[in-house]
């Protein structure tokens, strides 16, 4: 065997697996969006056991009483979720999700730090799909129209 098709076949696993990250990393997202946009509308997973902080939690009753933006907030989370699981439309789903996910993001930071590995693996998710559908984005992006 020569040297060159000894490292072929590893080149082919790296280019398989790397062919296959955005996929994977799309149906992630969709999937945790789609059940806890679900769940906001019908609430079908227990509740924390663990209290909030006082800031999370004062935030948290605000929202609940708009009447109407944990509502629509969980109907855009699982519209979004559905959308990348079903590879439609996915960047009008990211572009849904980011200031859903840049919310999660500081809610973490500023109010319930105990939560942050979970925004940041979304926030990442989010990030890496953006930078994979850039090009979807370009035309959004002009200065002029």
């Amino acid at each position: 065997m020569s040297q060159t098709t000894a490292t072929r076949p590893a080149r082919s696993v790296t280019s398989s697996i790397a062919r296959r990250v955005p996929g994977v990393a799309r149906v992630l997202l969709g999937l945790l969006f789609l059940v806890t946009g679900l769940n906001g509308l019908l609430n079908f997973l227990p509740q924390p056991t663990e209290p909030m902080p006082d800031g999370a939690l004062a935030f948290s009753i605000a929202l609940a009483q708009t009447g109407y933006m944990l509502q629509l907030t969980s109907l855009a989370q699982a519209v979004a979720g559905a959308l990348l699981v079903t590879k439609r439309y996915v960047p009008l789903a990211l572009a849904l999700l980011a200031p859903v996910v840049v919310n999660i993001f500081l809610f973490h930071v500023f109010l319930a730090p105990s939560g942050m590995v979970i925004a940041v693996v979304v926030s990442a998710l989010e990030v890496y799909l953006a930078w994979t559908y850039r090009n979807s984005f370009r035309p959004m992006l002009r200065a002029t129209a």
